[in-house]
């Protein structure tokens, strides 16, 4: 399969979770009426990003996997023939909690899930008190529209998650993302802050020959405990090429969905003409297992 037509949803989420799903199922079923074969939602879509304050009774947003929030997810999947990335609060024991990222084979099965590697504590980003960092590693999620790097959020930002995903065979890096602006920030340091996401994901694109997705959420979502302004959650979800480029970008205060095509047969042209694989000094890679060289 050379040509792959994906569908991304960008969503402004209310405090109403049964809405928030039937929303998106909606708009999976439109998306895959227009072709899609590959749909990716949102970090934590099935409700307001909660890790604003540090609240116990937020752990009853959480669901076993299996269970019902992949009961809901697989349905949906098989519904509309389509392999399906989500993003789901998963409880996987009393007082053990993971940010988990479920892919559906378009038969409603799960193909695969990853846990949340690196886990953020940032003032309105506490997410330490609810996930347990990941224990899957970085492996990518084999499915009928090809062998998928998910990683989360927070993961975007390093590196060598992207590049493990590409060394065992990704075909494609994707990254179901919740980020924004807290409104005390200049005009000026948010630009920087959006330019600089969307630089370091471009770059693993870059680095690694693939195609990069990621979506993010979008509209303002307040601050419960009234200490900060709440989020300005900054939209701009987009899909890249194996140089690079933009192959589609959403608006930064919109909700959208978006059907666009990637050509997976670039990854293999681009690596011919920049072998960085090849090119890899690995014998002197063993200090960036270190924290820090001294």
């Amino acid at each position: 399969m050379n040509k792959l037509k994906v569908g991304i949803i960008q969503q402004a989420n209310s405090a109403n979770v049964e809405d928030n799903c039937n929303r998106l199922a909606q708009r999976i079923a439109k998306l895959a009426q227009q072709g899609a074969q590959l749909v990716v939602l949102q970090e934590l879509h099935n409700s307001l990003y909660f890790c604003q304050t540090e609240n116990v009774d937020l752990f009853n947003l959480a669901s076993p996997i299996p269970g019902k929030d992949t009961e809901f997810y697989s349905k949906v999947a098989k519904e509309n023939g389509v392999v399906l990335v989500t993003s789901l609060f998963e409880k996987r024991a009393a007082g053990l909690y993971h940010n988990t990222a479920v892919v559906f084979e378009k038969d409603g099965s799960i193909a695969g899930k990853y846990r949340k590697m690196h886990i953020p504590d940032d003032p309105a980003y506490y997410e330490k008190f609810y996930f347990t960092p990941g224990d899957l590693g970085f492996h990518p999620i084999q499915t009928s529209v090809g062998k998928l790097g998910v990683q989360v959020c927070w993961d975007q930002w390093y590196p060598e998650g992207a590049r493990l995903m590409a060394l065992q065979g990704a075909e494609i890096l994707i990254y179901p993302t919740a980020i924004g602006w807290e409104s005390s920030d200049t005009d000026d340091e948010k630009a920087r802050q959006r330019e600089a996401w969307i630089t370091v994901q471009r770059g693993h694109a870059v680095a690694n020959g693939l195609p990069v997705i990621t979506v993010n959420r979008v509209g303002h979502e307040p601050d419960p405990s009234g200490q900060t302004n709440g989020i300005q959650f900054w939209g701009s979800s987009f899909v890249a090429g194996p140089q690079g480029e933009f192959i589609v970008q959403a608006s930064s205060d919109k909700e959208e969905d978006i059907l666009t095509e990637i050509d997976l047969e670039r990854s293999e042209n681009v690596r011919r003409w920049w072998p960085f694989l090849r090119d890899r000094r690995i014998e002197e890679f063993t200090p960036l297992t270190k924290r820090f060289i001294d």
